[in-house]
């Protein structure tokens, strides 16, 4: 008598045969990897985009965007009649405000904020607003020249609570 054992069938898996069906397979791979590069790169490229809005006589603003672009940021400005509505909107205290705001990965800057601070700011994802620098003191970004004055780079909340983020 003979016993009929069942064989087990273990899935073997399909290795491509042809040259040609290699090759398929490194094309798709190497799509996949260059797809995943790219999408790295553009969030990278995002991350670093800041939209101003400015008021149209002031030409201080195009000097903190060029700021800005120095430093690895992508700056698009756009000229308001009046920006006050728009500081509303996003939450800038009236006590803090300066002639241009920037909006940068859900942040607000306002004024003439030093753009290592900025990126100090979205590396470290502190719950507030955004920073100001209220006025447009001498020597800070886009307000250089002969005289330089000490002023401070403020957080702020939406609550209105505010705190000295640097002092430069």
């Amino acid at each position: 008598m003979s016993e009929h054992k069942e064989q087990e069938t273990v899935p073997q898996i399909a290795r491509p045969r042809s040259r040609r069906a290699r090759f398929g397979i490194a094309a798709v791979v190497t799509a996949v990897l260059l797809g995943v590069s790219y999408t790295l790169f553009a969030q990278r490229a995002r991350a670093n985009e800041i939209v101003v809005y400015k008021a149209l006589e002031c030409s201080c603003c195009e000097e903190w965007a060029k700021h800005m672009r120095g430093e690895g940021f992508r700056v698009t400005v756009h000229q308001l009649a009046d920006v006050a509505p728009l500081k509303k909107k996003y939450g800038v205290p009236t006590s803090m405000y300066s002639c241009h705001t920037g909006l940068v990965r859900g942040y607000v800057i306002e004024g003439h904020v030093p753009a290592d601070l900025v990126q100090r700011l979205l590396n470290e994802r502190p719950a507030i607003v955004g920073l100001a620098v209220p006025g447009m003191p001498a020597g800070s970004p886009g307000m250089e020249g002969a005289q330089k004055d000490r002023y401070e780079v403020l957080a702020f909340t939406r609550s209105g609570e505010r705190s000295v983020y640097a002092v430069r």
